[in-house]
């Protein structure tokens, strides 16, 4: 039996679509909850996305960048 693969190959782009489209689908998820729909499938899918987005927002490097073109490194 193959083993999963764990180690993912992604472009900061890459994460970025993947990021785009999940807070999209977030948000289609959170107008239906709030026109009424409250599926607890519903609600299990939105607490995974809202998990996702926030390990995905956990793992970034934030750098403020300057009009001389030079980051600011905090630290």
């Amino acid at each position: 039996m193959a083993k999963p693969n764990t180690t993912f190959k992604l472009s900061i782009r890459d994460v970025e679509i993947i990021e785009h489209a999940l807070r999209a689908k977030a948000g289609r998820r959170g107008l239906a909850i709030a026109q009424g729909e409250t599926s607890p499938e519903l609600r299990k899918e939105m607490n995974e996305i809202q998990e996702v987005l926030g390990r995905i927002h956990e793992q970034k490097e934030f750098y403020a960048s300057f009009p001389d073109g030079k980051p600011y490194v905090s630290g």
